[in-house]
């Protein structure tokens, strides 16, 4: 048996640091928390803790080699949650209080050799800290749950943090849902080069005035203006900033980005992945430098420290990047590979020069008060755009003062205010570093809540088609035309659901705190003070959960909030319409409830972009004609017949054994023909290989797979097996012999804490 055992987080770290530290040391994982909360007193704030099922095995391996060891290191992550798995371990194991604690924020040999020189013992104070964020978030969400499902039809929880973020997302889309588009003219000129009037239009007889002036008129430079500028390079990546730029360029989510900074950072490719620092070691600077200087030239390299504008960045002291700088390519998936390609060339970025460009106006008079400007940039010295973003060359003619220039052609086109945009998961991460809500460890965690919760979801359409008036002026002729753009596409960004909105409303009018951005971000600075030894955790909580729980009490006593609106009457019958949110979202309801009325109402579906609050009787009576779901489209060419309905999982189409989602697609259950309908259900049956009755082979978007009876039981088929040559006896072994999904056994142990 070795003689050191070091005891970390993760499988795939124990791995990466044993291969570094020799054969005299022992490295096994924890496999995150060891025991979690399960009970906290509402008047001493004391936590009782309990072991997982899961984790008995685990402890004992533990135990086992701790009693056979001769020295003991804990190396769990060095930010907060991995201080208090060190204290669990010290509590679980039974550890001397003096048990070496080593950190280090990159998995390399020298960083651990360093960690192992220089040890401590588990730091308390985070513990606190985490203990009391933890508390926190155990009372908040037990207590608020509580009240929001009993008070908010369709509510599940709700959260201390994510409740804020809720309230950013809904908060946007109220002002989307407030904003008026109004539409102006834009007149650009192409003289071989593009060029923006300095004026707008706000109809199209003042533009067509305008361009009668243009007609056989001369066209003179009468302003040519050049300069250099430069454009500053990236500063290196802190958690929230890699969440935000990985969505941007890769479309990752937030999750998804810090699954794969994990998986790099385990493997030893790149610094702690939870940081808010904008630090580079020494070390990292002298070997960034070199391998700049050495690869591109010693004019690329420009070294810079950066310093971190937040004192309390306290999670990590380095900001993310490569272990190894001269590592192109790194990482075990797709996924893996291209965040490391992108935090590698952020990294080199932030240590070379900046790049230079040669910038000219050109101004163009008319015959009118108005002019034409066009602008150019050429990339004189590329600096650290060579490895990090990108600028387009636009360069101008060589064109003086007194030049005639001649238009190929000078267009108005109708342009519409623009509507704020809605939060993605990258610009919502920025807009609550920028409240200081939040950690780099939770950003991820409360994007994933306010989905899964169904309170927020991505938009999936590409957008609207409208018509547009584009005026021309060519060849001393004036045209008018219509041109078909597109308007209003949401794909990728976060929509709150008409439960999401009633929720965040529900917690605005009962309980203000919870939802406030700035109270929320100075609870994330008491606890700062806690881990800094500036604030005693019991009293932290008593000040907190003294007034929330008398709010608690307060709302006990709320009615039941309110879903529907009374838009009005219908006009033919008589009958009530309202607007309603049920547990699928918002809908127009003609007449009232069965059990009140003794008659079935009628039901439609809310129009595009408007919520409950917003729709108008009109409107409403408008989407009361359309046809009742389920309704049949026709026979299609094999003689199946196709049904567009709608069901708890959205709107489909109904073909035999066929079920064909509409959900986000341009089609509506209420509208779509047979003719659309039909390409539809054609690819869904082709999709289909074979077809043993409860058991199919079927072609997915991610691959031929095996589908065996009831829901999730499915098997993917190996890319070098071919799903046709594939029998029903063969398709029935594969899901048989398919690895069983590990239920969470039930916590029986329990076991106080000591603090």
């Amino acid at each position: 048996m070795s003689k050191n055992l070091v005891i970390v987080e993760s499988p795939a770290k124990a791995h990466t640091i044993e291969k570094y530290l020799g054969k005299d040391y022992h490295v096994l994982a924890s496999v995150g928390h060891i025991r979690k909360d399960t009970k906290v007193d509402k008047k001493t704030f004391d936590v009782t803790y309990e072991i997982d099922e899961d984790h008995k095995k685990i402890i004992s391996e533990l135990k086992k080699s701790a009693k056979s060891a001769d020295k003991i290191w804990l190396a769990t992550d060095e930010d907060r949650e991995g201080e208090a798995i060190s204290w669990h371990l010290l509590e679980v194991l039974g550890l001397p209080k003096n048990t070496p604690r080593i950190t280090f924020h990159e998995i390399t040999k020298p960083a651990l050799e360093n960690a192992i020189k220089n040890p401590r013992t588990v730091d308390m104070d985070m513990v606190s800290s985490q203990q009391a964020r933890q508390t926190l978030d155990m009372l908040v969400g037990f207590d608020l749950s509580g009240i929001v499902r009993k008070k908010v039809p369709g509510a599940i929880s709700a959260g201390r943090v994510q409740s804020p973020a809720l309230r950013l997302v809904v908060e946007r889309e109220r002002e989307i849902e407030k904003h008026e588009s109004k539409f102006t003219f834009k007149v650009f000129g192409d003289f071989g080069f593009q060029t923006t009037l300095n004026a707008t239009f706000n109809t199209v007889d003042e533009v067509k005035s305008f361009l009668e002036k243009l007609k056989n008129a001369d066209f003179t430079v009468s302003n040519v203006e050049k300069s250099e500028g430069t454009k500053t390079n990236p500063v290196p990546f802190t958690t929230a900033s890699l969440q935000i730029e990985a969505n941007a360029k890769l479309g990752f989510s937030a999750k998804t980005t810090m699954s794969a900074a994990q998986g790099l950072y385990q493997a030893g490719f790149i610094t702690y992945h939870r940081t808010d620092s904008l630090n580079l070691s020494k070390q990292a600077l002298a070997s960034i430098a070199n391998y700049i200087e050495n690869t591109f030239g010693k004019n690329y390299l420009h070294v810079r420290n950066f310093k971190t504008k937040d004192a309390s960045a306290q999670e990590a002291h380095e900001a993310i990047r490569p272990t190894h700088i001269e590592n192109a390519q790194a990482g075990k998936n797709d996924y893996e590979n291209r965040l490391y390609n992108l935090i590698r060339s952020r990294t080199l970025a932030t240590q070379m020069a900046n790049a230079k460009v040669a910038k000219t106006v050109v101004k163009i008079t008319t015959p009118t008060e108005y002019y034409f400007e066009g602008k150019g940039e050429v990339v004189i010295f590329d600096g650290f755009l060579k490895v990090y973003g990108s600028s387009k060359d636009l360069e101008l003619p060589d064109l003086k003062v007194g030049d005639k220039v001649s238009p190929n052609v000078i267009s108005a086109k109708q342009t519409f205010t623009k509507a704020p945009a809605r939060y993605t998961e990258g610009s919502l991460v920025k807009k609550l570093e920028e409240l200081g809500i939040g950690r780099p460890s939770t950003y991820a965690t409360i994007m994933s809540a306010i989905q899964t919760r169904n309170y927020v979801t991505k938009g999936e359409s590409e957008g609207e088609e409208r018509e547009i008036i584009e005026i021309k002026l060519k060849n001393n002729e004036i045209k008018e035309s219509k041109i078909v753009e597109k308007f209003g596409a949401n794909k990728g960004k976060l929509i709150p659901t008409p439960i999401g909105e009633l929720v965040s409303d529900f917690l605005l009018d009962n309980f203000k705190n919870i939802v406030d951005y700035k109270f929320t971000a100075n609870i994330e600075k008491d606890l700062d003070l806690i881990a800094e030894a500036k604030l005693e955790r019991v009293k932290m909580l008593k000040d907190f959960y003294g007034p929330f729980s008398n709010d608690v009490a307060v709302s006990e006593g709320a009615e039941r909030y309110n879903n529907a609106r009374i838009l009005g009457h219908d006009p033919k019958t008589g009958k009530p319409i309202y607007a309603k949110i049920g547990k699928n979202g918002g809908f127009i309801q003609l007449g009232d409830n069965e059990k009140e009325s003794g008659e079935k109402p009628v039901f439609a579906p809310l129009p595009k972009r408007k919520s409950v609050k917003t729709v108008t009787l009109e409107q409403a009576l408008k989407q009361l004609e359309l046809p009742q779901l389920p309704r049949t489209l026709g026979t299609a060419k094999d003689g199946i017949e196709i049904i567009a309905s709608s069901g708890p999982f959205g709107p489909y189409l109904k073909a035999g054994k066929y079920n064909i989602t509409l959900k986000g697609s341009d089609f509506d259950p209420y509208t779509i023909s047979l003719e659309d309908a039909e390409p539809l259900y054609e690819k869904k049956r082709d999709s289909y290989i074979a077809d043993f009755g409860d058991v199919q082979i079927i072609n997915g978007a991610y691959g031929p797979y095996v589908k065996g009876p009831g829901r999730f039981n499915n098997v993917k088929i190996p890319k070098e097996k071919d799903p046709k040559t594939i029998t029903e006896a063969e398709a029935r072994k594969m899901l048989d012999e398919k690895p069983k999904t590990k239920r969470k056994a039930r916590r029986k142990t329990t076991r106080k804490s000591r603090k």
